[in-house]
């Protein structure tokens, strides 16, 4: 059951829009000072950050000019969030908490956006979920990027792009149950829950850190690594070798083999 009009679920998506703008160009504005940068470093951080998702979203929709573009509200609410980072300075322990909470919401808020803005453009639901997970973590990859950080998208952060991912399915199908409005709030509440229990509980998804190849090369590859200039050891070497190869000019030799000049041979 939807509550909403065609028209208020617009007004929602729109104010949900507006918001993470401003949340994110917050949370931008806070790694600028922690950077030390100046006014414009701020502005510049925080309009990425705020806008860099929707931006993107939008380019890859090819549904009109981008809506922060179009809408004169969309810069200024950029600026603004950038504003209060740059005035306002937060005790550790405030920001701490503060910075968790805004995290996750505009994770929910974008996912929710993106899915909606992607229907409004008649495409279906692969598509909502890729720009729903697009839109929330688009502009704080673009920010990482550009402040020469490992995205924090790639993971190793304790769940980010997987909460954009579960958040825009919920509000993918709650839209074809034709419950949107219900999507929303589901969906952003999933966003709290899950970051909330990634950051405080340590909540995160595996990776292959622990994990390598199984053979005997790999294992002589990963003993002769880090030892001076002989980064491959000799047995490795005569494995990579074909049976009844010639050395010559491209064969691989160790630091043992006296270095020659390849003799011509003719075939």
């Amino acid at each position: 059951m939807n509550v909403l009009t065609v028209d208020g679920l617009a007004a929602v998506t729109n104010v949900l829009d507006l918001s993470g703008v401003f949340a994110s160009a917050l949370l931008g504005g806070s790694i600028a000072r922690t950077m030390d940068f100046d006014l414009f470093g701020f502005l510049v951080v925080g309009f990425v950050s705020g806008l860099g998702g929707g931006l993107l979203r939008d380019v890859l929709l090819q549904n009109g000019p981008p809506v922060a573009l179009t809408d004169p509200l969309y810069l200024p609410v950029a600026v603004a969030g950038a504003l209060v980072a740059f005035f306002v300075s937060f005790s550790e322990r405030t920001w701490d908490r503060l910075f968790t909470v805004l995290d996750a919401a505009v994770i929910g808020f974008w996912a929710v956006v993106g899915v909606q803005r992607t229907f409004d453009a008649g495409l279906e639901w692969p598509a909502a979920i890729i720009m729903g997970t697009v839109t929330a973590v688009g502009g704080g990859a673009m920010r990482d990027m550009l402040l020469r950080r490992v995205p924090a998208v790639f993971g190793g952060n304790a769940l980010y792009a997987t909460v954009a991912v579960a958040a825009s399915a919920v509000m993918v199908v709650a839209s074809f149950l034709g419950s949107p409005s219900i999507g929303i709030l589901v969906a952003i509440l999933l966003s709290l829950v899950l970051r909330w229990g990634a950051v405080r509980r340590g909540w995160g998804l595996p990776n292959g850190r622990d994990w390598q190849p199984q053979s005997r090369l790999a294992s002589l590859l990963r003993r002769g690594r880090g030892r001076g200039r002989r980064l491959v050891r000799p047995e490795a070497v005569r494995l990579l070798r074909r049976p009844g190869r010639r050395a010559g000019a491209g064969s691989v030799h160790t630091d043992g083999d006296a270095p020659h000049a390849a003799e011509p041979t003719l075939d």
